[in-house]
């Protein structure tokens, strides 16, 4: 009966998000997109479990579809293990009148928005509750909190009203920062507030569509790799594309029709290794996500890329160590997403070399940024291009058509790492 009720509620929330509606011809519409600076972070308490942090989160993608409708409860999420992320990337946003500047993650694998992880949640003018609770388990971490609506600037401009957002009373692996803004489909929502369960609210950018601060119901995303610990080298365009943050023609393809990875921000695509072809990964679905820093494949494909590469496991930093030789052999990998294919260099593939030693490593190692998903292919979800893969491509969630983006940027061959 509850899954039924969650069904019906996803579709009834992707109908009242996507369809147009009689008002909609009256919002007098921002013409211009609107762009946030946004700051890459290398989060020094939880960078030497990097990949163990990056699999508890994939494991939590693929249940959080199924686990959904339930109450929230402290107890059954305090004792879970958790730790801070280790790469990711932050913006700061104002929450109320006066604004109260918050530093949030960047996350299109949740759409929940909430506070009070760092900086307590401060009540305003603008602050209304709704009487609701709000639980979300990320898997390196979790919130537990209350539920307000207020107002929210994202920039100059951008000043978003009655939004949803969350007060944490008690979230664990967010040392560092504030909370998270979700940027994935609203109707994950579902079932994470109490007792509204069914209830569907709108992301940020629904509202920002929906109350006419931007032309589009789009967000443009433009990440750059680095060798600093930290550096504001992001930025989020809300309504649009930043022509001037890629190279090449943005090629578009359909959110995938294969769950659990339909959920989410998912696609199909095929992966091959080296001017031979030889294929890493078939066909299949996963997820592009900013909240996984590496690039995950099924166990199956990973042992493949494992054996191409000639890539040994490092103990300290649980990722593929190269010896330099290998790593002047090293390949591109190529994927395949829609009718295009688009080139992952050799560079690409490692992890920047002057932070080795932030996630464990040694000075003058080489190691390898594809890593194992923890589980076999065919299970819906087989593969994460998380920001190390998107740091090299434009990205773009059209969340109108449903369907996501990606074009060539001058760091899809640079070889800064």
């Amino acid at each position: 009966m509850l899954a039924g009720l969650r069904l019906a509620s996803a579709l009834l929330c992707v109908l009242a998000l996507g369809l147009p509606r009689a008002s909609d011809a009256l919002v007098v519409r921002n013409s211009s997109p609107v762009t946030l600076p946004i700051a890459r972070r290398l989060n020094v308490t939880g960078a030497a479990n990097i990949v163990q942090l990056d699999q508890a989160r994939a494991k939590a993608l693929k249940v959080r579809p199924q686990a959904k409708g339930t109450k929230p409860s402290l107890a059954s999420v305090i004792s879970a293990p958790v730790t801070n992320e280790a790469v990711d990337y932050v913006a700061t946003v104002g929450v109320g009148n006066p604004a109260t500047e918050y530093s949030l993650l960047i996350d299109t694998g949740s759409s929940n928005t909430w506070v009070g992880a760092g900086k307590a949640f401060v009540t305003s003018s603008t602050t209304r509750s709704t009487g609701n609770l709000v639980q979300v388990t990320y898997g390196s971490g979790f919130v537990i909190g209350e539920q307000f609506t207020d107002q929210v600037t994202l920039a100059p401009g951008l000043v978003i009203e009655n939004q949803s957002i969350g007060s944490a009373i008690e979230s664990q692996g967010f040392d560092g920062v504030d909370g998270i803004i979700g940027f994935c489909r609203a109707d994950i929502i579902i079932g994470t507030l109490f007792p509204a369960i069914t209830e569907c609210i709108p992301t940020v950018t629904d509202n920002a569509f929906t109350q006419g601060l931007i032309p589009a119901h789009e967000i443009g995303i433009a990440f750059a790799p680095t060798q600093s610990l930290e550096v504001t080298n992001g930025e989020l365009t809300f309504g649009g594309v930043d022509q001037s943050k890629f190279t090449g023609p943005l090629n578009f393809v359909p959110i995938t029709s294969t769950s659990p990875a339909n959920t989410f921000v998912g696609i199909d695509q095929t992966i091959t290794y080296g001017s031979a072809g030889t294929v890493v990964l078939p066909t299949t679905s996963g997820i592009t996500d900013t909240g996984t820093t590496l690039l995950l494949l099924a166990s199956d494909a990973f042992a493949t890329y494992q054996n191409l590469t000639g890539g040994v496991m490092d103990n300290d930093t649980g990722l593929l160590r190269l010896t330099q030789d290998q790593f002047a052999n090293l390949e591109s990998l190529f994927f395949q997403i829609g009718a295009t294919t688009f080139e992952f260099m050799p560079n690409a593939q490692i992890w920047p070399r002057a932070l080795n030693t932030a996630i464990g490593g040694q000075t003058d190692s080489v190691y390898l940024i594809v890593n194992d998903l923890g589980s076999l292919s065919g299970e819906g979800l087989d593969f994460i291009d998380g920001m190390t893969f998107l740091e090299r491509f434009y990205y773009v969630f059209d969340i109108a058509n449903s369907r996501v983006g990606f074009a060539t940027t001058e760091f899809t061959d640079a070889t800064t790492n």
